[in-house]
């Protein structure tokens, strides 16, 4: 199974949201990630979404988003020529094997360059913030529970991204 990552620029509409999502429901497609936001340009929104299937699903998938009314432009980010991030806020407590627990687990953030933006000390708890690529992220959660911190709670933003350079920018008037 192939995951795409899908950029598409739609108008800042109400009930947009409900037309792509509906393309998805309707025909059976999974979204891995979903994430938007309005553009520079007010009158636009930029969703970001990643789908997975064989090649021809995701054919289709690019093909059906770009016949809906409300989009204006479609791309497929490849990851050699696009910049891609996620957001994570991840709440660790220290299990009892750890020692010298904020110390090591200090070392250990940095080294993502991550950074604590909520601290317990009496309960051992830590919110960390982490931006990165889903890999990255990935990677940090498999050291933290390999070093025996607990994962309490954990939300991440689903992927962003763009394109690189400016042979691909869309201008509006």
């Amino acid at each position: 199974m192939k995951k795409k990552v899908f950029s598409i620029l739609v108008e800042n509409t109400s009930g947009v949201l409900s037309h792509v999502s509906g393309l998805f429901s309707r025909r059976g497609y999974n979204i891995d990630s979903f994430s938007a936001g309005v553009t520079a340009d007010p009158r636009f929104t930029r969703m970001t979404i990643v789908a997975s299937g064989d090649e021809l699903i995701l054919e289709q998938i690019e093909k059906q988003l770009a016949k809906l009314e409300d989009v204006v432009d479609i791309k497929v980010l490849e990851p050699t020529q696009s910049v891609t991030r996620e957001l994570m806020l991840v709440k660790i407590k220290a299990t009892e094997e750890s020692d010298n627990v904020f110390f090591s687990f200090a070392e250990h953030l940095e080294q993502y360059h991550g950074k604590s933006v909520d601290v317990d000390l009496p309960n051992g708890v830590v919110v960390v913030e982490m931006t990165g690529n889903h890999d990255k992220l990935d990677a940090y959660l498999a050291d933290l529970q390999a070093a025996g911190y607990e994962i309490l709670e954990l939300a991440r933003t689903g992927i962003t991204g763009l394109s690189r350079g400016t042979k691909d920018v869309r201008c509006f008037d």
